[in-house]
C-alpha cells in the first residue's frame, strides 16, 4: 500500500458485519478497491468511469450468479 492509500478515508458498506467485504476510497480521478480483510494488500485501481460503469452492472444485474 502506497502513502497515498493510507491517509484516505476507506469505506465499506453498513451491511457488512463479518469483515469479507471489500472497501472503497477516492484518490483523486481514481476509485481504490480493497480486501477489507487485508487493508496491507493490494488495491485494485480504477477511473470513476470504470467503476461507475461496474456499479451501473451491479444495479443492472448483470453480474448476478447462475
Amino acid at each position: 500500500m502506497s502513502n497515498l492509500e493510507s491517509h484516505v478515508n476507506w469505506r465499506r458498506s453498513s451491511r457488512c458485519d463479518t469483515g469479507a467485504c471489500v472497501e472503497v476510497a477516492q484518490f483523486g480521478p481514481e476509485v481504490g478497491v480493497r480486501d477489507a480483510k487485508d487493508p496491507q494488500g493490494p488495491v485494485l485501481r480504477f477511473t470513476r468511469q470504470e467503476f461507475a460503469a461496474f456499479i451501473a452492472g451491479v444495479r443492472a444485474g448483470d453480474f448476478v450468479a447462475d
